[in-house]
């Protein structure tokens, strides 16, 4: 059996997104970037990534571009987490979305809105994508739905 696609980040990308989530920690956002936070699943530690919430059909989605990541991996132990842009924070549960027919249509609205950013982790699939193609990629790609608590 394969291991589940992730690309790891570079050590630059890493650098970056630290950059990114420190500005979003403190109220700056780019484009609606904010910081995740979410439990680590050994440590118990609160495991913080810059993220780009996603509004599909009202509701509102995590969509991990690189694949089976760290943060995925603790959100399907944790269930939620919190999402921060400066000193506004909203807890959240989490609910991957299995059905690859409903990931496909979340992926291709993700990759209109941040395909400028995230095109180089989906290996050639894009907004413009053929239905086949962004249902190929929908295993690689893990998606939440998120649903604000309180």
């Amino acid at each position: 059996m394969s291991q589940p696609y992730y690309l790891r980040a570079s050590t630059a990308a890493n650098r970056l997104n630290k950059v990114v989530g420190r500005l979003a920690r403190h109220g700056v956002s780019f484009l609606g970037t904010a910081e995740l936070s979410v439990r680590g699943r050994s440590t118990g530690q609160m495991q913080r990534i810059p993220v780009n919430p996603h509004t599909y059909e009202g509701a509102e989605y995590l969509v991990s571009a690189r694949g089976h990541s760290q943060w995925v991996r603790n959100m399907r132990v944790a269930g939620g987490g919190e999402l921060r842009v400066g000193r506004r924070t909203r807890a959240f549960t989490a609910v991957e979305i299995a059905d690859d027919e409903q990931k496909a249509g979340i992926l291709r609205a993700y990759l209109e809105r941040w395909g400028w950013e995230v095109n180089q982790y989906f290996r050639g699939v894009t907004a413009k994508s053929t239905d086949a193609e962004l249902l190929a990629a929908c295993p690689d790609h893990p998606v939440f739905r998120i649903t604000t608590e309180g």
